[in-house]
């Protein structure tokens, strides 16, 4: 389906460049502009080319690390950034580059296709570009019916030994899912929790990679033996495009009541030499052509509502309904306090 509306899209996409001012920088000299972002990002050339023969910018991609990496080079570079426009950043990171004065506010035009549940920061100093959700995933072969349903059923005898998780010092999901108890259980009651989790021989490993692909018994290809994992809502949708063997349901499934939102923003970088630039690379981001195009290049959901969805997410992925979230400035205030105390209740 994404093939079949590219056109569409693209013709869309071009009707907005002359609201986000794409049609000006034609006038300008050409200019490279760099977009600073996390090891993950994706996106077709096809559509990243396009953009740049529409703007007469080259786009240079600068990979800086996870997430946590990327916020901290922002963060000491603020003022005088390596590039012109941040992308990657996420709700559980927001407010610490916010009060670092990391960027300049911009609101795009193309905001009004965006919820407000998305938008965090009223100054829109970021831009909402997609979001994921954090959850439990199952083997289905192994559990079946008997797959958990909340949070509290991982306490359950029934469960020990099952559950693989990501260190929350090491990890975004890792960290994710203990946002999410906090979330559930309150502070400090999240911490009980966690010693159920302990008593229950909860498995921790430094990350997502490990925890899914080594320990878990549902990854296509994997060798693990616990058939419960911290992972993403879309991570289904990951197992039918690359299984070996074309397959009409996936081998996991997900714990819905479980999910914590992630939603990663873009933001143009206080310093930059190429502001007007900056602000159409956003646009663009926003763009019907690029946010149809990440599903499934980095398996996450488009923030804009006129944006279609692939159909092998229509059948496969879970778009929770009711995910657990926390202010971003709570996040920011406790997130080291919650980690170190994690750590001596799970680790020490």
């Amino acid at each position: 389906m994404k093939r079949v509306l590219a056109l569409l899209a693209a013709l869309a996409i071009l009707g907005a460049a002359c609201a986000s001012g794409e049609g000006d920088l034609e006038r300008r000299e050409p200019v490279t502009i760099t977009l600073i972002t996390h090891d993950s990002f994706d996106v077709s050339e096809r559509v990243l080319r396009a953009f740049e023969r529409r703007s007469g910018m080259d786009v240079r991609v600068l990979p800086a690390g996870d997430a946590g990496q990327l916020v901290n080079r922002a963060i000491l570079a603020a003022g005088n950034p390596e590039g012109d426009v941040l992308f990657g950043i996420d709700n559980n990171l927001l407010a610490d580059a916010l009060e670092a004065d990391v960027f300049v506010p911009y609101a795009s035009p193309r905001l009004g296709a965006v919820p407000d549940a998305f938008e965090l920061d009223p100054e829109h100093r970021v831009t909402p570009i997609d979001h994921g959700e954090v959850c439990l995933n199952y083997d289905r072969a192994a559990l079946g019916d008997a797959a958990p349903r909340t949070l509290e059923d991982l306490t359950d005898p029934a469960f020990r030994g099952m559950l693989v998780v990501e260190n929350p010092a090491t990890s975004t999901p890792g960290l994710a899912f203990l946002l999410a108890t906090v979330a559930a259980f309150g502070d400090p009651g999240w911490e009980e929790y966690w010693r159920s989790l302990r008593d229950n021989d909860v498995l921790v490993v430094d990350g997502w990679e490990q925890a899914y692909f080594g320990e878990f018994s549902g990854a296509g290809g994997g060798e693990g033996t616990r058939p419960i994992v911290v992972s993403y809502a879309t991570s289904p949708v990951a197992e039918v495009v690359f299984a070996e063997e074309p397959i009409d349901r996936a081998p996991t499934g997900v714990v819905e009541a479980t999910c914590f939102r992630q939603i990663e923003f873009a933001g143009i970088l206080r310093g930059t030499e190429h502001e007007p630039e900056a602000r159409a690379l956003v646009d663009f981001l926003l763009s019907r052509e690029f946010q149809e195009d990440i599903p499934l290049r980095m398996f996450v959901y488009p923030v804009v509502d006129d944006a279609e969805l692939p159909e092998v997410f229509v059948e496969h992925a879970v778009i929770p309904t009711a995910p657990l979230e926390l202010p971003a400035e709570v996040i920011a205030a406790n997130r080291a306090e919650w980690v170190e105390r994690w750590t001596g209740i799970v680790l020490d």
